[in-house]
Order: structure tokens, then sequence, then C-alpha cells
């Protein structure tokens, strides 16, 4: 079996759908494109995609099914969203009700599957142009926080932008913002450089999702802004039902991550 970061995006797919990969997937089939997802039934699907639009930083969107249709034909043609995650997140009225690894019997004909733009697209160019991305060295989960950041309201979807971070050396951060901003499809740019009580972050070391890491002397927190905000969206607006991917562990499309570089 080839090393996880040189698998294609269908060998990691098959890995992930037998249950042989339940964790995060930073690091995993390097140089193709993840992408967070969001399920919701069809009635709420057209007020979610407005929310998208109009909040393109952390819901950039990358495809849509059809109602009733776990294929996504724009960007993996042969997955399928049901299993095809390491890890999915269950909402019931806004609370967290259960993870699981497949979501098969939840999947019905109201059912629209979103894919959103992830920034784990841009880590692998941060990576070649030797800058250090903390929580794969360390194995573990970004860590994501709410901020105090209202993002724009559409319908009934309302609530607070979710940011990532990633701890950058000070003499690093100008080319990390060079080098992300090239990827506008997935998150782009970071959205905050430094203070995160700036943006409402009390405690650096106590993320809401993913995992703390270290920051060294001399580094800088850098934020992007992130696909789990449907999350913290979802704890507010309380839809009926709400899939989405359990933070860090992404679907992984057939596209390279180049395919949404810009000049």
């Amino acid at each position: 079996m080839p090393s996880v970061s040189t698998m294609s995006p269908a060998e990691a797919r098959e890995m992930i759908r037998n249950n042989e990969w339940m964790k995060p997937t930073a690091g995993v089939a390097n140089g193709y494109t993840q992408a967070n997802l969001v399920v919701l039934p069809k009635e709420l699907a057209f007020e979610f995609l407005l929310f998208c639009q109009r909040n393109p930083k952390p819901c950039p969107v990358l495809d849509v099914t059809e109602p009733g249709s776990w294929v996504p034909t724009l960007v993996a043609p042969e997955a399928d969203l049901r299993v095809d995650l390491p890890k999915y997140r269950i909402y019931r009225n806004g609370e967290l009700t259960e993870e699981r690894t497949d979501i098969l019997d939840l999947w019905n004909e109201r059912m629209v599957g979103f894919l959103l733009g992830c920034s784990f697209t841009f880590e692998y160019a941060l990576i070649n142009n030797g800058i250090p991305v903390r929580h794969i060295e360390e194995n573990r989960n970004v860590p994501m926080y709410k901020t105090n950041i209202p993002c724009v309201k559409a319908g009934r979807f309302e609530g607070p932008m979710v940011v990532s971070m990633r701890p950058i050396p000070e003499k690093d951060v100008v080319r990390a913002v060079q080098v992300t901003s090239r990827f506008p499809s997935v998150h782009g740019a970071p959205f905050h450089i430094g203070n995160p009580d700036r943006i409402g972050i009390k405690d650096i070391h106590k993320p809401d999702f993913g995992d703390p890491v270290t920051i060294r002397e001399g580094e800088i927190p850098v934020f992007w802004a992130c696909g789990v905000t449907p999350q913290a969206v979802a704890m507010l607006v309380k839809p009926e039902i709400m899939i989405t991917h359990a933070p860090g562990h992404m679907f992984i499309t057939d596209l390279r991550d180049e395919q949404f570089g810009v000049l």
C-alpha cells in the first residue's frame, strides 16, 4: 500500500470507505483538494446556498449535488458522500447528537450535499515554500475557533465565523499571505493575523474544534476563515437535521490543488 501522502484520491477514499482511516485527513493524498461537507434537506438548500454566496470566505462552494444524489459529479464523479469521509457529525435541532463513519441510513430523496473549499488545500503549498504547518508536524487536527465576527445572514442561516489557526514564524508571515492568497476558492488569504482577542478568541490554547498546537517563540498566530462555520451556524439556527464532516475529517476530491490557484 502506498503511503497516505502519495495515495490517489480514489485510493484514499477506498481506504476511508473501508474504515481503514478514521483520523483527520491533513496530509492525505497530498496535492489534491479536500472539502468540507454540509448535507441539508432540499427545503433549506436554497437558503444555505444563498448563505454561502454571501459568505464566500468561510463557505466557498465547490460542488452541490442534485436532491437525493450522493454523487459530487463536478469534483469526484465516482465518489459516494455517504461513506467517503472518515467521520460525520449529525446535528438534530441544533444539537450534536452523534458522530459516525457513514450516513447510509440518513440519506434520502430530500438530501442535498454541499462541498465547501478547505484550507488543507493550501497547506501543501505552504510546506513547499518552507513554511511549517504545525498540526501536520504534531500529527494533530488543526485548531479552530468561533469568533465574534458575524456572517452575513441569509434566510434562516446566520451565526459566527469560525477560523482555523496556524502558528507562522514572523519572518514567514508575508510569504504565507502571498501563498494562500493564490487560493481564493479555498478560503484564500488570512482573515486575521496576530492578537486573537481582537476577534473574540479568549484562550488560544483551548480551540472550539480540533486540537491545540505548540506556538513557539517568534511565531505569530495566523487565522484563516474555516469551513466549520456551518457547524456553528447549525447550533444557532437549529435545522431539523444537518449532517457535516467531523472537523478535520474531510472529503478528498479528484481535483488538484493547483486547479484552484491563481497567479
